[in-house]
């Protein structure tokens, strides 16, 4: 079967219950109900209780569910987790770890989650997915990568990373007169650190927001750059954004045909005892069929093929 995919994560403030309504009616992949940035102190219980609100009274359909806890380094983090988990563990899908620096912090959320669920005597497990978004994280996503069963993704997170890194930024994943300066893409080192990462220890690998809603052209851009880097899918703000980054994370009719056909000759070719082959004068290898292999894959998630 498929994986279900993550294309597009819709993220809505945990204190306003009108944005959480538009996310479960609204054609992304994946809903994140945030609690960190996007909520003030003082409205962080609220904020917790909109999460269990949401799970228990709204329809979100095949929607992955998610919530963004506060960070560790806060006294907001454990009572998000054993509030939000022991209410309606067992209608989320995953959390969402804010800044995370080491192995040890998704060690520590996953301990917790394991004591909550065996206390409430859950059957499923609740995922978790990093938000890589310092430099210390950066350095250390081999071994958070690596660290736990549990961790289902890796996302990045362009703006804290900016500050942390102290690299200008003018708007969050859009392009200014400093990536005209630098002779290359400003952020290939951390976002291909992500995916080479993801995809050794089997994660899902995705792209954080971008900040213009207006700047379609400049969204249809990222989309296709992140893409091309070999991100599964990207943060969106608005719904405005969702339908431009579903098309874009998704094999093009032209990749679809091409993987088939490649697929097919290569099935006749094994038939008749040949290994190698060539299709419209190209050399296929083994590399070949796995691109192909998951060009199809991921076309059968969207529901392009049968």
């Amino acid at each position: 079967m498929a994986e279900k995919l993550e294309r597009s994560v819709l993220l809505a403030p945990g204190s306003n219950w009108k944005m959480i309504e538009k996310t479960a009616a609204s054609s992304a992949d994946a809903v994140c109900i945030d609690l960190e940035d996007a909520v003030a102190s003082e409205e962080k219980p609220a904020g917790r209780a909109n999460v269990i609100r949401a799970c228990q009274e709204l329809d979100f359909g095949n929607k992955l569910r998610m919530f963004r806890m506060n960070g560790l380094d806060t006294h907001f983090a454990y009572r998000d987790l054993i509030e939000i988990i022991e209410a309606v563990g067992d209608k989320i899908d995953r959390v969402v770890v804010p800044k995370v620096n080491r192995p040890e912090d998704i060690l520590f959320v996953a301990t917790l989650l394991e004591q909550i669920e065996s206390y409430k005597g859950y059957s499923r497990a609740v995922g978790i997915e990093a938000l890589i978004e310092t430099a210390l994280g950066c350095v250390n996503i081999k071994e958070i990568a690596a660290c736990s069963e549990r961790l289902k993704g890796l996302v990045y997170g362009p703006g804290d990373y900016a500050a942390s890194v102290q690299m200008p930024l003018e708007s969050i994943g859009e392009m200014d007169e400093n990536d005209a300066l630098y002779p290359g893409h400003r952020w290939h080192y951390v976002m291909h650190a992500l995916v080479s990462a993801g995809r050794a220890y089997g994660k899902q690998v995705t792209d954080g927001p971008f900040a213009g809603i207006k700047n379609l052209e400049g969204l249809t851009q990222a989309c296709k750059i992140s893409r091309a880097m070999g991100f599964d899918g990207k943060w969106c703000i608005h719904p405005g954004q969702l339908d431009i980054v579903n098309q874009t994370f998704v094999p093009s009719l032209k990749d679809i045909a091409w993987a088939q056909q490649v697929l097919s000759e290569y099935e006749a070719a094994l038939k008749e005892g040949r290994g190698a082959i060539s299709v419209k004068g190209k050399m296929i290898d083994v590399a070949s069929l796995r691109m192909c292999q998951h060009t199809v894959e991921k076309a059968k998630s969207a529901g392009l093929l049968n």
